[in-house]
């Protein structure tokens, strides 16, 4: 049974790794869903692309999904306003609801319409090979190296943006390469559970801690505990893993919010979340 699970925890792991991380900078900024929004985003560019021929997970797949997160970042990027009456979730949860609308009428037009919908939703992560795995790497270790190198300025956009110069820079930057790896997750894991990778762990990291790498920490250790819990519990009990998953990451919110009160909680403000290793007003 090992060798079954060992790449699609691999991959799940993988995924993590980065999104956890994103996933502190989202509550930080309160746009809860973008998550959701950008996942239902690469979906309607991956089904455009089967309507021209190009295959679900193929590198053409890939491009449309990318290019139509690009445009999503964009329009993210401008709606961050202070002086809005709009609230930018709102601004989300209609390219949400778009974005969903438009992969329903699109997979109709198509022969796998139905799988296709089924995919985006729950993902292919216990058909991953090493090939994907190695490509999912890659990919995350050059974004995770470009957040590195400018992570003063993303985290200053995200955690004191009264301090950040050029926000809206950097707002585009930060959506725009979180667009982009919700694009290469989505296609292994599904929405559902890319959205609860990213913001589950977060959560939960928040309720015991405002220091980010305390934080960041905290959040890769549940979110790695619940994969390994998920997927070997998925092969043992034959579930499928990625609902399982998904409700799995919501077992463990309930039990870290019936632990918090015994061990204690943390105080002050989400968006006060700070790194005594990095100057985050640079």
């Amino acid at each position: 049974m090992l060798d079954l699970i060992l790449l699609p925890l691999l991959a799940a792991l993988i995924i993590l790794v980065i999104h956890a991380y994103l996933g502190l900078h989202v509550l930080s900024r309160g746009v809860i869903f973008v998550d959701l929004a950008f996942a239902q985003i690469a979906a309607f560019g991956t089904t455009a692309a089967l309507l021209v021929g190009l295959e679900h997970g193929t590198p053409g797949s890939l491009v449309f999904a990318l290019v139509f997160t690009a445009v999503g970042a964009l329009i993210f990027s401008f709606t961050r306003l202070e002086s809005s009456p709009v609230p930018q979730e709102a601004i989300i949860g209609i390219a949400y609801v778009v974005a969903s609308a438009a992969v329903l009428l699109l997979a109709g037009f198509t022969a796998e319409g139905a799988e296709h919908i089924r995919e985006t939703l729950t993902g292919n992560l216990i058909w991953v090979n090493w090939r994907t795995v190695i490509h999912l790497t890659i990919a995350y270790v050059v974004f995770g190296a470009f957040h590195w190198v400018f992570r003063k300025q993303f985290l200053a956009a995200s955690f004191e943006p009264e301090k950040a110069k050029r926000p809206r820079w950097w707002d585009f930057l930060f959506y725009l390469s979180l667009g982009f790896v919700i694009s290469f997750s989505v296609d292994i894991a599904g929405v559902l559970l890319v959205f609860s990778m990213l913001v589950i762990p977060g959560v939960i990291a928040f309720l015991f801690t405002d220091h980010l790498v305390r934080g960041l920490i905290i959040a890769w250790l549940v979110g790695a505990l619940t994969l390994v819990a998920g997927v070997v519990s998925s092969f043992v009990w034959d579930i499928t893993t990625g609902p399982l998953l998904v409700v799995a990451f919501g077992l463990s919110l309930v039990i870290a919010a019936i632990v918090r009160p015994i061990i204690g909680a943390r105080t002050g403000s989400m968006v006060h979340v700070h790194d005594d290793d990095v100057d985050v007003g640079s």
